[in-house]
């Protein structure tokens, strides 16, 4: 084994994202993140079945927030979309993260829940770093990574007939 003062353990262990270490860190990131999207709609959908009244309740109370009069025009006029929508979309999110399967098409929907949540609740009583602005970066970590390929459902399409024959899909998966 080769000492250098950079890094004493180059020879025997990398973090090099092609590297095992890095693969299983992404994959339990991927896991993980899963799992906290799926039991926050899974515990609605055992709460509440596809009615979650918060939603839209929380939304139209949002006045004086940053996103102005859209979240309370929300609350007022979409909750057919947000009672169901909501916990639905957190527990299938959560299950593609989990299982490794269309990671960026469910990641984006995170990125998009995250965003709404992150905005809309523009407190900032600890900054503009708070776990909503986390859940951002968890969910475009998934994006940028390609998470599924690593120990998931994607990587496993990736090397199909389906996916060669339709390159453009690999921008959903991974």
């Amino acid at each position: 084994m080769a000492y250098t003062e950079t890094n004493p353990l180059a020879d025997e262990f990398g973090f090099d994202i092609g590297g095992p270490i890095a693969a299983v860190w992404i994959a339990l990131l991927r896991v993980v993140t899963g799992w906290w999207f799926f039991h926050a709609g899974a515990t609605k959908i055992i709460e509440n079945g596809l009615n979650f009244g918060y939603g839209p309740a929380y939304l139209q109370g949002m006045t004086g927030t940053a996103l102005g009069p859209i979240p309370v025009w929300m609350g007022n006029n979409l909750a057919w979309l947000i009672k169901p929508g909501v916990p639905l979309f957190e527990t299938l999110i959560g299950l593609a993260l989990i299982t490794g399967a269309a990671v960026r098409l469910a990641a984006f929907g995170g990125t998009i829940f995250m965003t709404l949540f992150w905005v809309g609740n523009a407190g900032f009583g600890h900054g503009l770093v708070n776990s909503d602005l986390m859940g951002l970066l968890l969910f475009g970590t998934m994006i940028v990574l390609g998470a599924g390929r690593y120990y998931g459902i994607d990587g496993v399409l990736e090397t199909t007939g389906i996916v060669d024959k339709y390159p453009k899909l690999r921008y959903l998966l991974g």
